[in-house]
């Protein structure tokens, strides 16, 4: 009998093809992993996952006592229960170092649509409303010379440090756990407080993983502390930004506009008041979703997995401890 590998909301299955003669592939698309009875009896069996954001909990790892390895489909792992699996020598994995290029273009992108107003324009040209010239009310504002902000200054945050010094010729601020030397040389970084980087960034741009730490970095008060005329930009996680507050900061007009491309709660729905602001650039969690990233993220979760599975370490393993 074959060995099970399951693979779940995994776009690119073709990159799992040349493992079929040698394991039994099983794909689960849009089901709830709670409750689909063809997917928990395959959990029975499973020896490796793989795919993208499977809530891999102790509920999960309950029903499945033959797991040896989840891999992740995405440089984030905060769907993986590490502490759990690693007490019952699951291997955990993930894919670094392939989109972050990508993302950075995606936020870079968001924040240039944000202050030009690209979405907004885009649509009032479509709609038949540009009948003369441009009045002061339809201007958008300069990205050139002005103050980038980065809270992360991770390699992501790094790549978006580089788009704004050399293409933008923006003066980058940054607040991170540890000083970042290599962007502070490259890109003239300066490293600043939270309360000084908020005060001062003209783009306040948020790249933080999801951690305890950071649920809810951004609310209320960070928001009264940035300039009426600072965009706000998200890229990180959808729970690192308190929403109430950002809807109440547009409100009120304490910010100028904001560019999200996560949510609190994905996918959003049609009524979420954060659609409704014309000055707020929205995306579907676009960062990585180009067809040669995401292929390149496939493939290296497929041979994540495979080296798993034969008794290999594999190359992104976030666990070593289960191996020793």
């Amino acid at each position: 009998m074959k060995r099970k590998i399951l693979a779940y909301n995994f776009e690119f299955s073709e990159t799992l093809d040349h493992l079929r003669d040698r394991f039994d592939v099983e794909i689960f698309e849009k089901i709830n992993p709670k409750t689909n009875p063809a997917f928990l009896q395959a959990l029975k069996q499973a020896e490796g996952i793989v795919g993208l954001a499977l809530p891999v909990d102790k509920e999960l790892l309950d029903c499945a006592p033959n797991l040896k390895i989840v891999s992740n489909n995405s440089t984030g792992y905060n769907n993986l229960a590490i502490a759990e699996m690693t007490k019952r020598g699951v291997m955990g994995t993930n894919t670094p170092g392939v989109l972050e290029d990508t993302t950075a273009d995606a936020i870079f992108g968001i924040l240039l649509a944000a202050a030009r107003r690209i979405p907004e324009l885009d649509h009032f040209v479509k709609a038949g409303h540009w009948k003369q010239h441009l009045t002061r009310n339809e201007y958008a504002i300069d990205v050139h010379h002005k103050t980038l902000g980065i809270i992360g200054m991770g390699k992501i945050g790094s790549l978006i440090a580089k788009r704004g010094h050399l293409g933008f010729d923006m003066k980058i601020l940054y607040h991170n756990r540890t000083r970042n030397l290599e962007a502070e040389k490259k890109y003239n970084a300066v490293y600043a407080e939270l309360d000084s980087l908020l005060m001062e960034a003209d783009f306040v741009c948020l790249m933080t993983p999801l951690t305890p730490e950071t649920e809810n970095l951004i609310g209320e008060g960070e928001f009264k502390l940035m300039k009426k005329s600072a965009i706000f930009v998200n890229g990180s996680r959808g729970k690192t930004v308190d929403e109430k507050a950002l809807i109440e900061a547009l409100k009120r007009k304490e910010i100028h506009g904001a560019a999200l491309d996560v949510f609190q709660s994905e996918p959003v729905k049609a009524d979420h008041p954060l659609l409704q602001y014309p000055n707020v650039v929205t995306t579907p969690h676009i960062g990585s979703s180009t067809h040669e990233t995401e292929y390149k993220m496939a493939k290296l979760a497929v041979e994540n997995l495979l080296a798993g599975l034969t008794g290999k370490r594999p190359k992104n393993l976030i666990n070593p401890e289960v191996l020793e």
